[in-house]
């Protein structure tokens, strides 16, 4: 079908759409500039409803160090047509196919059209060298600082959908963070948080970026959607949103204190679920009629526990009557009256 598109056009239309098919093999961002044109050929999971009963939005920071983290990092630095998380997400923004948007000092993110990031100010304010070719800023896979963004900020909406009767985790936004001013003298780097991006504008683009998804398997069977959408990535709650826009270091004063306001978030979460559903039963483990016989059996022992336990009440209450009756005959004065002589 595709053969017989191009030898139906015109020569030169002909030679021009080749081009672009070699061009569009040779990177990693396919041709089509549209996000719309991407999000009909790789579909993504439907969005978060805006009428959910219950939300609690989360924001945590990950360590791409870590085990769990590390398909968002490696390979630091391009292999051929692979590429790390931050390296196809910079492409994105430099090329215009994705808006990324301004980190404000309260850490909060804005999706506005007057919060929008201009390229030419991200590149100069971290010092990322570029060049002007025909007019369009291009930027060298050396120059592009992939090893240096070793942290992400996360967004994930936690929250119970009525009308499916799911409880979820979504991603809704990320911002990568890129860490600097380590050097031999002190291995303390500062954050410099780059821009967020809205996790619905790249999501079409995250289903084209594979990942290897284990250390024993090593086939790129997982997508960085995928990823995402599965909850993969493990990190540590720094945020939540409340009524007086506090993050967790405005009033936790000592790493302890931290922590266990990390687990008590952490449980909230858990207690809630567990709490809509009264438990939890991992459908791909028990079948369905082992439920209804685990249920069953159990109701029957209940009934069974509160049989035995009236009548050894009863049984009880019968046996202290008598000791108690045994006790007071007992504990009686003997009376005895002699007959006297006539």
């Amino acid at each position: 079908m595709l053969g017989a598109t191009l030898y139906a056009q015109p020569a030169k239309s002909r030679k021009t759409a080749t081009s672009n098919n070699d061009a569009a093999q040779k990177t990693n961002i396919t041709a089509p500039t549209s996000n719309d044109r991407s999000t009909l050929q790789f579909p993504t999971s439907a969005s978060m409803p805006d009428d959910v009963v219950w939300k609690r939005d989360i924001y945590r920071q990950l360590d791409l160090l870590e085990d769990k983290n590390a398909p968002m990092y490696y390979p630091v630095e391009p292999q051929g047509r692979q590429v790390n998380l931050f390296t196809y997400l910079f492409r994105l923004v430099l090329t215009g196919r994705v808006p990324a948007y301004k980190y404000k000092l309260d850490g909060n993110e804005s999706f506005e059209e007057k919060d929008k990031l201009e390229v030419k100010d991200l590149l100069e304010n971290q010092s990322i060298y570029y060049e002007m070719k025909d007019g369009k800023m291009t930027v060298a896979d050396s120059d592009v600082p992939s090893a240096e963004v070793t942290r992400y900020y996360v967004k994930e909406s936690v929250y119970l959908d009525q009308r499916t009767s799911t409880f979820s985790t979504r991603v809704t936004a990320l911002c990568p963070i890129l860490m600097r001013g380590a050097d031999e003298f002190t291995t303390d780097a500062t954050p410099y948080p780059l821009f967020w991006l809205k996790y619905d504008d790249v999501a079409s683009w995250l289903t084209k970026l594979p990942m290897m998804g284990s250390n024993l398997n090593n086939v790129s069977n997982l997508t960085a959607d995928d990823y995402f959408t599965l909850n993969r990535y493990e990190g540590k709650i720094y945020k939540t949103n409340n009524l007086q826009g506090k993050v967790l270091a405005n009033y936790c004063e000592t790493d302890s204190a931290m922590s266990q306001e990390q687990t008590r978030i952490e449980k909230q979460l858990s207690d809630f679920e567990e709490g809509v559903w009264g438990h939890v039963i991992d459908s791909t483990q028990v079948d369905s009629v082992e439920v209804l016989d685990k249920k069953a059996a159990r109701k029957a022992a209940k009934e069974a526990v509160k049989i035995t336990g009236s009548t050894s009440r009863r049984r009880a209450a019968a046996s202290a009557k008598r000791e108690s009756s045994e006790r007071t005959s007992s504990s009686a004065p003997r009376v005895s009256a002699r007959r006297q002589r006539r």
